[in-house]
Parts: structure tokens; C-alpha cells; sequence
């Protein structure tokens, strides 16, 4: 049975929204589906993205599409161990459902954008769960020589 769905307020709408460690955690709970791009001003990939991102952002008002400047938040990075940019991740209700590095084109941003809308997010927290319960139990047996 999944919790009630809690009312959520927007985050003012900008074209993209910065993220910092200070914001992040907020930005993030506030807020049903953010697509989250990590970047560098020195990444030539990163640049290309940008405008593909930027784009995509005003097709999806519904949607928060935030950046983290892997430079000035290498905490932030090493916290979702980010060791490639651009990284694309998509969190909703709080869960990570997609995470990839690489400049995608228009059509794959849009693609991906379309999956990520039409997970069932009831079934991603029950597959979480068993995937932590797995993890859990797997933690006692002992070691095979």
C-alpha cells in the first residue's frame, strides 16, 4: 500500500535551477520529478548539452530541470559519484530512476523524459524495497572459500 500522495509545492519556475549542497536536499523532496544535469564550464560535451537541456526545460514547465557545477559542488558530485560529465539523472519522489552519463541528443532527452513519466512509482518503491531487504539478508551468510 503506497502512502498518501502529500501535496508538494513547486519550485519557482526558471529555465533551470542551480543546485548546491544547501538546496539540493529541498529542491529535491519539494518537488515530484527533477531531471538533474551534472556539468563543468570546462566540458566541451557539457556545452553542447546545455541548449538541448535548456530547450527541453521550456517543452516541460511541469518538470524542474536543475544543474549542479560539478566544480563548485564536488561534495555533491562525489556524493552521487559522478565520475563523468555531463551526467543526466532523473529523481522522482525522491528516487533516483535514472542516472546516465553522456550529451544526449534532443530525441534520446525526450525519449527518456517519456519513460521516466510513465514509470509506476508504487512499483519502483516496492522494487527498491525488496532490492533493500535482498541486500539485508545477503549481509549474514557467511563467505564461500
Amino acid at each position: 500500500m503506497s502512502e498518501p500522495h502529500r501535496q508538494r509545492k513547486r519550485y519557482p519556475r526558471m529555465s533551470t535551477v542551480e543546485l548546491t549542497k544547501e538546496n539540493f536536499d529541498q529542491v529535491v523532496s519539494d518537488n515530484d520529478f527533477v531531471l538533474i544535469d551534472f556539468w563543468a564550464s570546462w566540458c566541451g560535451p557539457c556545452r553542447q548539452f546545455a541548449p538541448v537541456y535548456d530547450s527541453a526545460s521550456e517543452r516541460h514547465p511541469d518538470l524542474v530541470f536543475a544543474k549542479v557545477d560539478t566544480e563548485a559542488q564536488q561534495e555533491l558530485a562525489a556524493a552521487f559519484e559522478i565520475r563523468s560529465i555531463p551526467t543526466l539523472m532523473i529523481v522522482r519522489d525522491n528516487v533516483a530512476v535514472f542516472s546516465q552519463p553522456g550529451a544526449l541528443p534532443e530525441a534520446a532527452l525526450e525519449d527518456v523524459i517519456g519513460q521516466a513519466r510513465k514509470l509506476d512509482m508504487d512499483e519502483v518503491r516496492k522494487s527498491v524495497e525488496e532490492q533493500k531487504r535482498a541486500a539485508e539478508a545477503g549481509e549474514g551468510l557467511p563467505e564461500t572459500p
